[in-house]
């Protein structure tokens, strides 16, 4: 096997069903293209518009299976390929990677910070808050171990002000979107192992829908390149999320096409290695 692929597929506060199908969907295509077969975690549930106290608790079953399926997967030594429904599954697979690689360098993809706490929530949404729990600024349940200073927010342009001080606070670094090159990222991440999450948010709208429209985002091209300049041994896992399935048969297959596209250059690289 090339990597280990794992899907979620239950509820972490998704609003929409289509995000749930939208990790299926992503799952399906990878099993496609690379001849492997997914491990797939939660049982879909109906999608909500709730605050992070109810969608937590509803969530923490299959967070819990996220987490011991990415540890499985990590002390295998294969590269871990993550499909979630929305950034809050990280709130189990985040401690995996910290408990096993504490010197690792998160790079959160994301138009987003998610790095608020019960405390700094306007929105109160689960998603929101992710990253600031790995750090430990707030208890998930799901443990922590993640230092603040090993996270880099990659096309981040859509943060909130007290959100904004607390990331200055804790020392996470911030790579706007306007200054993002494959360059700036290696230096950022300075020949450290990697643990890469993308959001399709990060995006500039119009290529993969996803649940938030943020103008002013990434194009294909550059997380291609991001990817292209890593090197595979040094990656040790990559989750996407986010992906909400449009109603056009051939708008979504068009957008699996060009996540496909974008995910290349390591997963290809990560095949040859492995040949």
């Amino acid at each position: 096997m090339l990597f280990n692929l794992i899907v979620s597929q239950g509820r972490a506060a998704d609003k929409t069903a289509m995000t749930i199908q939208g990790a299926a969907l992503t799952a399906k295509a990878l099993e496609q293209e690379y001849g492997l077969t997914a491990t797939t975690v939660g049982t879909p549930s109906a999608p909500a518009d709730d605050d992070w106290t109810e969608s937590l608790p509803q969530a923490k079953p299959t967070l819990q299976a996220v987490q011991d399926a990415v540890e499985s997967s990590i002390q295998s030594g294969k590269l871990t390929v993550l499909a979630s429904n929305t950034c809050s599954i990280s709130l189990g697979s985040l401690p995996a990677m910290a408990r096993n690689h504490p010197d690792a360098v998160l790079l959160w993809v994301d138009a987003h910070g998610d790095f608020n706490t019960p405390d700094t929530t306007d929105s109160g949404y689960l998603g929101g808050m992710v990253v600031a729990a790995a750090c430990g600024l707030w208890d998930s349940g799901l443990g922590a171990g993640l230092k603040a200073d090993q996270v880099v927010f990659v096309g981040a342009r859509d943060i909130d002000p007290k959100e904004a001080e607390l990331i200055a606070r804790e020392g996470a670094r911030i790579i706007p979107a306007s200054d993002v090159t494959p360059e700036a990222v290696l230096r950022a991440v300075n020949g450290r192992k990697v643990w890469i999450h993308i959001d399709w948010d990060v995006l500039e709208p119009g290529y993969v829908p996803a649940d938030y429209k943020v103008s002013g985002g990434l194009l294909p091209s550059q997380i291609q390149a991001i990817l292209s300049a890593l090197s595979p041994d040094q990656v040790l896992g990559l989750e996407v999320a986010e992906f909400q399935v449009p109603p056009d048969a051939q708008q979504s297959e068009t957008a699996l096409n060009t996540v496909l596209e974008m995910l290349s250059p390591l997963l290809s690289q990560t095949r040859a290695v492995a040949a």
